[in-house]
């Protein structure tokens, strides 16, 4: 740590401000004694220009010159600080003054006449304290990057789950893998929308793809079934909403206790005619209710084994006409608003080409 904080005078430089020259010359002549670089600056605007020329490691100013004052000077520099360490010299035994310099902040203060041993105490003092305080702001950041690395590993990790859950649906399933992962960032897109913090955004972008893990457990026949259902078949299909919830459930993981309510919810209905219990409005948990619609508009724009993709102005009749009945009515005005956003996700995230050589 003692290295970290060491003063090295020959790599230190210093402006030293005064509108009278033999204070100047004092000071310089102080400071190069003891190894120091030295500027000088005669006002404050001089000294501006100066530090713009070559910046400074510490500025050694005094107060009352004429035009701007010393002050002025600390103020202009605050947003500088602590790259720039300043030490204030004054004739004058201000209090207030003084106080208000250390409160914008300037490293130390002097008072006229000054001692040579005064003047290098609170240069290296200053000067040590910049170290440390570069030290932990550039600790801080470290600090901060590895923390957000660690949080893009784990996000990244919390998708890769869910995409595992889900990838034995997909080889059963009409859907495919380009499909959920819209699906998450359609639905995040919303979240942010909707004004939810990153934290809450992201997991739902983890758990909205985990809304169809329940057909894991409907029959091939009925998955992969070219025609209508029958009633029955229908009523097999809609089981895979409490069978998602069911494989989900009991998980203290934020994601999928999410991942679970969409599971179930993601097939009520806005107006209560939905399934599997039949919910409606604000009752159906939010997210459910987002994913409802984000699912609809990219399973209608996509082409399926079984139909055609839809050009937008039919998906967008699709979902008006579904406002308040099978959608949240203000999230449908949100999506639509918004519609180029979405738009967006999907051109930047097509379905992959089928591999003409593979096999049937």
């Amino acid at each position: 740590m003692t290295e970290d904080i060491q003063v090295v005078p020959a790599e230190t430089r210093v402006l030293i401000v005064d509108d009278l020259p033999v204070i100047r010359l004092s000071l310089q002549r102080i400071l190069a004694k003891a190894g120091y670089r030295c500027r000088e600056a005669e006002d404050v605007s001089q000294a501006l220009a100066a530090l713009e020329a070559e910046p400074a490691d510490l500025v050694l100013c005094d107060i009352q010159m004429p035009g701007a004052s010393g002050l002025d000077l600390v103020k202009a520099l605050h947003p500088r600080i602590p790259d720039t360490s300043v030490v204030m010299v004054s004739s004058v035994e201000d209090a207030e003054t003084a106080i208000e310099c250390l409160q914008q902040g300037a490293f130390g203060y002097v008072l006229k006449p000054f001692q040579p041993r005064e003047i290098l105490v609170q240069v290296n003092g200053a000067l040590r304290r910049r170290r440390l305080e570069i030290a932990f702001r550039d600790r801080e950041a470290e600090l901060a990057q590895k923390v957000r690395e660690q949080t893009l590993q784990i996000r990244d990790s919390r998708e890769e789950i869910a995409l595992r859950l889900i990838a034995a649906t997909e080889h059963r399933d009409n859907e495919t893998g380009m499909h959920v992962r819209r699906i998450g960032l359609y639905a995040a897109e919303m979240a942010r929308l909707l004004g939810w913090d990153e934290a809450r955004v992201e997991t739902l972008q983890s758990a909205a793809p985990m809304h169809d893990i329940g057909k894991i457990g409907v029959p091939d026949a009925i998955l992969q079934k070219p025609g209508a259902l029958t009633d029955d078949e229908w009523v097999a299909m809609r089981r895979h909403t409490t069978m998602g919830a069911a494989i989900l459930k009991g998980s203290t993981v934020p994601f999928i206790q999410m991942g679970a309510r969409i599971a179930v919810g993601h097939h009520e209905k806005w107006d209560g005619s939905g399934y599997p219990k039949g919910l409606k409005g604000e009752v159906i948990p939010l997210e459910a209710r987002i994913t409802t619609l984000v699912d609809v508009y990219d399973a209608v724009r996509n082409r399926r084994r079984y139909k055609d993709p839809w050009p937008e102005d039919q998906v967008v009749a699709l979902i008006r006409e579904g406002r308040g009945t099978h959608f949240d009515p203000a999230l449908v005005d949100l999506f639509l608003s918004n519609l180029g956003r979405f738009r967006a996700i999907l051109e930047a995230n097509p379905d992959e080409a089928p591999d003409e050589d593979a096999g049937p």
